[in-house]
């Protein structure tokens, strides 16, 4: 679900993500409505097969970023085609106009939405990313943000590269799918609680929980390198999607400001350690992150002014947490290099 839509989601429009969420209401992010399965067997009417399903994602936006890690490290880039949107948007939401003559060179659309309007004419709701199209069709196939990577670990492992790690284990996912559900309510989704709130009370709330569970992460990772077992998981790609956007956006904006990650040496080091591993780090776009949120979040930003810091380069800097163990790839390998044309810019890089 994109950082945008959780405006979009609150007044159910397709249009730009600033000034709307801010009714009476409490924020709420709504589930996905496309929850098709792209699966191995094709239960749902779409098999895994390369090459016939686009991933659209916005690098901008925690959710969507969860399935370009997940994507990387299992190495299906050759299977599943990237397309990246302007993190900017207009009133018809995510748009291609990063690629020549503002189209996305594979689908031939202007708008994520159009795919949208493929799958279900005058579909009412907000277009979010990450999504899944159909190439031969031009529809959406899926949006749904929380079952995507997991079919992508599962689901397509016939696609996998040799060597990709099993982010989600299966002696691990009764532990996992409880650490993350805990991760998702309080941290992932309550920065947007918080950011969106339009009660003190609401705000407070959020915020305490934020950091009531930022606290016990860090308990569990100050003796253990990843969140999960030995190896990484689905569930660090979770948790480091917001946490590597904390100081650069739900700090400042969106008010989480008991304290910065700087300020927390385990979950530095361990945002650190991830942003340092191939797959992770080298899909993340600081100025895609820093001029969605800023420019877009006009209800929360009314200048659309974006910040300079913070400063980037404690990202590079050692972390020592291969001093706690832990097998990054478990018995695989890490990914090769990022394919051409998938590269974060340097202006989005420290």
């Amino acid at each position: 679900m994109s950082d945008a839509t959780g405006a979009n989601e609150a007044r159910g429009t397709k249009g730009t993500a600033g000034n709307a969420a801010y009714g009476r209401k409490p924020f709420k992010r709504s589930r996905s409505h496309f929850a098709d399965r792209i699966t191995a067997d094709g239960r749902d009417g779409w098999p895994v097969e390369a090459g016939r399903y686009r991933l659209v994602v916005s690098r901008a936006c925690p959710w969507a970023s969860r399935a370009v890690v997940s994507r990387r490290l299992l190495g299906l880039e050759d299977a599943l085609s990237l397309a990246i949107t302007d993190p900017i948007q207009d009133d018809r939401s995510w748009r291609f106009t990063l690629d020549p003559d503002g189209r996305d060179p594979v689908l031939g659309i202007r708008f994520l939405g159009e795919a949208y309007d493929a799958r279900e004419t005058n579909y009412p709701g907000g277009v979010s990313v990450p999504a899944i199209l159909d190439v031969p069709s031009g529809q959406l196939v899926t949006n749904d943000y929380q079952r995507i990577t997991l079919d992508l670990a599962t689901e397509w492992t016939a696609l996998h590269r040799p060597g990709a790690p099993d982010l989600y284990p299966e002696p691990l996912r009764d532990e996992m799918d409880e650490v993350m559900e805990g991760i998702y309510r309080d941290v992932n989704n309550g920065v947007y609680r918080a950011g969106f709130a339009t009660e003190q009370s609401e705000y407070e709330r959020a915020y305490r929980d934020v950091f009531r569970r930022l606290d016990l992460v860090s308990e569990r990772l100050a003796g253990q390198r990843y969140l999960v077992g030995d190896t990484i998981t689905e569930a660090d790609i979770r948790l480091f999607t917001t946490l590597v956007r904390f100081d650069a956006v739900y700090h400042g904006h969106f008010k989480c400001n008991r304290a910065k990650l700087t300020e927390d040496p385990v979950l530095q080091a361990y945002a650190k350690d991830l942003y340092q591993t191939p797959g992770f780090g080298d899909t993340v776009d600081f100025d895609h992150i820093k001029r969605h949120y800023y420019q877009v979040h006009t209800g929360v930003n009314p200048t659309g002014i974006v910040p300079l810091g913070p400063d980037l380069s404690d990202w590079l800097t050692p972390h020592h947490r291969d001093e706690l163990g832990g097998r990054p790839f478990g018995d695989g390998t890490p990914p090769g290099p990022v394919p051409a044309g998938e590269e974060v810019p340097a202006s989005g890089r420290p």
